[in-house]
């Protein structure tokens, strides 16, 4: 904190604040562009960029540019993690959200398979790629530009309003193309598909304005004074961190794992094996995603009262029970049994966890390496624990002849992964950035 900000705690509290929404309105553009892109993959894109094959090749192909963007992430967390842990948070955080955003609004206006041929799903794919580059520098300099500028007891709060991007992100773009969806047929495919892509540019001005006004973290500052920047940060954090980037790696295995087996695998095996509709599995998430959005500032001030590690445990142990019921409980096919456990499970359970992540993680290591660290840890667990997950569940499915109690003790599984790594992080929340 400058010597300013001592002086009128009300600046500080201002700069703080507006740190605070200037990391919301990049992550809630990374998942708005992320859901949105998920929702137009299984309902638009197969007829319309990838139409000349049957349907299921349609489909396969479309989903597989969808997994295009993952690739990108951990190769954009390292490229903005290295020049923001040496040259500032700042301008990172400009570039990733003019890519993404830019990005969603491009893909809003590139022509039909039907008007160019094979070069629609080709600048499609080429946009998403590097979308992705920009998403996997997004969530380490976003969590950083809220904590850095924070009070040192308020980090969990200021920290959650960054994790707010994630399930307003969802809201926001089911909301919109729901609407768009009311249009006759005709019209959705020839137009109004394009409308929530387009929209993307006016989340995109608003979120400039907010980062571009910002100056760089205190934290960073005092950092670069006392320390020229001449390291590779990933070879420094290699050398001097290792054992934090391990077990930061592990505690989010849960998270990571507990929200693709009930969601990405979850709805799919719901819907086909224990006849459940659609149109419930997804009214059930949009629901939790409501209960999370009034959880996850709740979640960030009670971390900062009695510390990361408990509240974190807490999101662990929801999982590893939850994970065990969810399945059961979806069985029984009514309605009111079947949101409250997606609402426990998702909302509570990966809630917990997720609301301090970027704090928690943030916390563990110097400043030096943070960005980088943060990016490793994110986007790392997310293609070693998020990406296979849906694939390992269904092949324990299958290899249980059809029972859902496979994936479930692999969630399980990964649960006791995650709290071992947990009980062996030191607690960070009284600790100085």
């Amino acid at each position: 904190m400058s010597v300013d900000d001592r002086q009128d705690p009300t600046r500080s509290e201002g700069k703080s604040r507006k740190a605070a929404f200037a990391a919301f309105s990049g992550a809630f553009i990374e998942w708005y562009d992320f859901y949105l892109y998920g929702i137009a993959s299984a309902l638009v894109f197969p007829q319309l960029f990838f139409a000349d094959a049957d349907a299921s090749v349609s489909l396969m192909a479309s989903f597989g540019a969808f997994a295009a963007g993952f690739i990108a992430r951990p190769i954009g967390a390292l490229l903005f993690g290295h020049f923001g842990d040496r040259h500032g948070r700042k301008t990172m955080l400009i570039i990733t959200v003019l890519i993404m955003g830019v990005c969603t609004l491009l893909m809003g206006l590139v022509p039909t398979y039907e008007s160019i041929g094979w070069w629609a799903p080709a600048a499609l794919i080429t946009l998403r790629i590097v979308q992705g580059l920009g998403i996997g520098g997004e969530f380490g300099g976003g969590a950083l530009v809220a904590l850095e500028n924070a009070p040192s007891r308020k980090r969990g709060l200021m920290g959650s309003f960054h994790q707010l991007g994630t399930p307003m992100g969802l809201l926001v773009s089911t909301g919109v193309f729901s609407l768009v969806q009311l249009l006759p047929e005709s019209s959705f495919l020839a137009w109004g598909w394009r409308i929530p892509f387009l929209l993307s540019g006016v989340f995109l001005v608003f979120a400039l304005f907010l980062r571009s006004s910002l100056p760089e973290t205190e934290v960073f500052r005092k950092r670069k004074t006392q320390e020229p920047a001449r390291h590779i940060p990933l070879m420094s954090l290699l050398r001097e961190q290792p054992g934090h980037l391990l077990l930061g790696l592990g505690a989010r295995m849960a998270d990571a794992v507990t929200f693709n087996v009930i969601n990405v695998f979850g709805i799919a095996y719901a819907t086909s094996t224990l006849g459940l509709s659609q149109q419930m599995m997804l009214t059930g998430f949009v629901m939790s995603a409501a209960v999370q959005v009034f959880l996850t500032p709740l979640i960030g001030m009670f971390s900062d009262r009695v510390g990361r590690r408990p509240v974190y445990m807490a999101g662990i142990v929801v999982c590893a029970i939850g994970g065990l019921a969810y399945f059961p409980l979806l069985s029984t096919g009514e309605a009111w049994v079947v949101w409250p456990t997606i609402i426990v499970v998702q909302a509570v359970g990966t809630g917990l966890m997720f609301t301090i992540q970027g704090t928690f993680f943030a916390e563990m290591f110097s400043t030096r390496v943070r960005y980088t660290s943060l990016g490793m840890i994110y986007q790392g667990s997310a293609l070693l624990g998020g990406a296979p997950t849906p694939l390992i569940a269904a092949a324990l499915a299958s290899a249980f002849a059809g029972s859902y109690w496979g994936p479930a003790l692999y969630l399980f599984a990964m649960t006791l992964v995650s709290l071992a790594c947990v009980i062996a992080i030191t607690e960070t929340y009284r600790s100085e950035l």
